[in-house]
């Protein structure tokens, strides 16, 4: 069973800027956890946040190419992650929770897309297993500094690309190719 999609009235839609949603809020004190930020809506959304005044955290695959990304944004550090390996995931996530701080606002944005088939850790798609089974470990590793604030909010960015195809259940693996 599944429940249809509807508005809940917040005032913003597809066309909405994070300076849209951004606008009159002070996020001064609060820690920002920003997977992708440094590349397309992830580094729109790091500049919107720090400019709100929190601080963010953008975990990356390519550390060098956020930092030249990132130049100039105040507030922000960069530190290595790779979702399509565990042992990255919990690496940084080990790294983050020695800090001993809290994560108000953790947004799982980073992805690949249309890339040639590729198997990752236990042969799980890469495509797959960095877009969401990354996520999915990172937030679990993440989550006594994610629970402990209280009030955290973890926000997992999609496209409508799951439109153009179906889930096929009975091929989780993916065994029957993508011209399905």
């Amino acid at each position: 069973m599944s429940t249809r999609q509807h508005k809940i009235g917040s005032g913003f839609g597809a066309r909405s800027t994070t300076p849209d949603v951004l606008q009159g809020i002070d996020l001064t004190g609060r820690l920002a956890v920003v997977t992708g930020g440094y590349s397309g809506l992830g580094l729109a959304t790091t500049r919107a946040l720090a400019g709100a005044g929190a601080s963010v955290v953008v975990p990356a695959r390519r550390p060098a190419a956020a930092e030249e990304a990132l130049a100039g944004v105040g507030g922000v550090e960069v530190d290595e992650l790779d979702l399509a390996d565990l042992e990255s995931v919990r690496g940084f996530a080990a790294r983050f929770l020695d800090s001993g701080r809290d994560i108000d606002i953790l947004i799982g944005n980073a992805g690949i897309m249309a890339s040639p088939e590729t198997r990752v850790g236990p042969g799980w798609e890469a495509q797959f297993a960095t877009n969401h089974l990354g996520h999915y470990a990172l937030v679990n590793r993440l989550w006594p500094a994610i629970a402990s604030g209280g009030g955290a909010r973890v926000v997992s960015v999609s496209s409508r690309g799951h439109q153009l195809s179906g889930i096929r259940w009975d091929d989780p693996d993916f065994a029957d190719g993508y011209d399905k």
